[in-house]
């Protein structure tokens, strides 16, 4: 029996002790040229930028995201908006080259945000509303030649082009439902809470209303499944879980079209071509061409021969008789599924919170989350 040795360590054991103590010694060397340099270690950060081309106007997002997503989807924070100047693009049909040269300032603008490096593979991408809709439903050719101006803009800067066109109307509220429900944090919750299914947040979905300039969409996760109409269904999967959601875009029933279906309405009971309009406060005045009316598919078809050329509009502000006016364009006479919004339009009842955003859709978002997640 032999006493006093000592236990050898296997050869195994000593390579991973020298291994881990390499590794130990290159990431304290890492860190401590990044401080030496003042420099941060790199982060594996990509960019987008996306450009929300309105009836009224258009504005440009700069996002960023980590490359690791949570659940296969990003998480995406705002970095940057510029509201481009002039016209939203379908206003330049007259002078179809504007419409690209009106973007050139916010580009410049995102070239500065996002860093040089990273130019080549930043995606750019445009997307056209309920402006572009009418435009291409009065005037296919001019349309196509308005996104062709907006394209060689694009193309032209050193991003990748990833496409400019004119999203339908289901695109449209769905993108809203997504915006309002992303920011309120409805799709996210804490990654330990997978584990512990009982203490999950039990909040749904918000709706999401959005008024724009030509067309207001309406969108939502409603109790009643399935929704009746297929064109008014939706199917999305984030965060690993999976929506169905109602949704339809009420095309001429934004704030601008809606106002000239109103005035078309009008004119019906007027001889003389001045209209007192009880939706416009005292002392408002206007003058507008008859001809100018008449100038989209929203109300085309109800052109009249009328023995005056101009309409003279005085407010005098009266809620009752406006109430009485506008309820005149919205037909509520017949529904052919179980229940309707206007215009034989299928609606289901209404579920849960609303979020509600006016013309300016991203921007009221983006201003109730400044420098926050988009």
């Amino acid at each position: 029996h032999i006493t006093g040795t000592k236990p050898r360590t296997s050869w195994p054991r000593k390579a991973l002790l020298i291994l881990g103590f390499l590794f130990a010694l290159a990431a304290i060397a890492l860190v401590a040229m990044a401080v030496s340099q003042n420099k941060p270690l790199p982060k594996n950060i990509k960019y987008g930028i996306v450009l929300d081309a309105g009836s009224s106007h258009t504005n440009l997002y700069v996002y960023e995201w980590p490359a690791e997503k949570e659940n296969d989807t990003g998480v995406v924070h705002q970095v940057e908006v510029c509201k481009v100047e002039g016209l939203g693009i379908s206003g330049y049909s007259h002078d179809t080259e504007k419409a690209g040269l009106s973007l050139q300032h916010c580009m410049k603008r995102a070239q500065e945000v996002v860093p040089e490096q990273h130019h080549r593979e930043t995606p750019v991408y445009l997307g056209a509303t309920a402006g572009m809709r009418l435009l291409s439903l009065q005037n296919r050719s001019i349309a196509d030649r308005v996104l062709s101006a907006v394209e060689k803009t694009l193309r032209s800067s050193p991003f990748n082009f990833q496409g400019a066109r004119v999203i339908s109307g289901q695109e449209e509220g769905a993108y809203g439902w997504i915006t309002i429900n992303y920011l309120l944090g409805n799709f996210k919750q804490p990654g330990w809470l997978n584990f512990l299914p009982h203490l999950r947040s039990s909040r749904g979905t918000s709706g999401a209303l959005d008024l724009g300039g030509a067309s207001t969409q309406i969108t939502f996760v409603p109790d009643q499944e399935p929704i009746e109409s297929q064109e008014n269904s939706l199917h999305f999967r984030l965060y690993g879980k999976n929506y169905n959601v109602y949704t339809h875009s009420f095309l001429c029933y934004g704030k601008d079209q809606a106002l000239r279906l109103k005035l078309a309405s009008d004119l019906q009971s007027t001889q003389n071509g001045s209209l007192l309009d009880p939706c416009f406060h005292p002392g408002y005045l206007r003058i507008m061409n008859i001809s100018d009316l008449y100038t989209n598919p929203c109300i085309a078809n109800g052109e009249q021969q009328l023995p005056f050329t101009q309409l003279h509009l005085q407010g005098n502000g009266d809620y009752q008789r406006c109430r009485m006016t506008i309820q005149k364009i919205f037909n509520t006479s017949s529904c052919p599924y179980s229940s309707c919004s206007f215009n034989g339009i299928f609606l289901p009842p209404l579920q849960g919170e609303f979020g509600v955003s006016l013309d300016a859709r991203r921007r009221a978002l983006t201003q109730s989350r400044h420098r926050g997640s988009a």
